[in-house]
């Protein structure tokens, strides 16, 4: 299924922060996406890895696995909880419970990204999400883990 143009363009990053290029899955009902990264030497973190092929293989580094659960957050918040970052939603994360690294992800082919959470918890301007996430490549799982974030409305009227 082709990325939403609507998505891209209510996301507090631009393409170079977005990353993703395509969702696999959506399910609002389960809560449950599945989104494609594509991966390359010239992604943040990973250009400036200084390689080496034993010590350090160039690899989708961790920070930018952090970055991408926050992104697949944002993804649950507009597709599963209907909260728009033009409508003044927007969402910090607040704890993270478990981060799992099972290998290093290699960056010459694709990711699938999943995060699975029920709705959040709305209150007035405040939303609270929790979500389950996995990370897969060639069918192998490189992360998993779990956090929390905390959604405010900041209304500009």
């Amino acid at each position: 299924m082709a990325m939403d143009p609507d998505f891209a363009a209510d996301c507090p990053y631009g393409p170079e922060g977005l990353l993703i290029d395509d969702f696999l899955h959506i399910d609002a009902a389960s809560g449950r996406i599945v989104a494609r990264l594509p991966t390359s030497a010239d992604l943040p973190l990973v250009r400036a890895q200084r390689v080496h092929p034993i010590k350090h293989p160039r690899h989708v580094a961790a920070g930018l696995m952090i970055h991408l659960t926050g992104i697949m957050g944002y993804a649950h918040a507009y597709h599963v909880d209907g909260l728009r970052h033009a409508d003044g939603w927007v969402g910090y994360g607040v704890r993270i419970k478990q981060a799992r690294f099972h290998k290093l992800a290699h960056v010459d082919a694709p990711m699938e990204l999943e995060v699975v959470g029920p709705p959040s918890r709305k209150l007035g301007d405040k939303c609270f999400g929790h979500y389950r996430f996995e990370f897969r490549q060639e069918g192998e799982r490189v992360y998993d883990g779990e956090q929390s974030a905390m959604w405010l409305r900041h209304r500009l009227d």
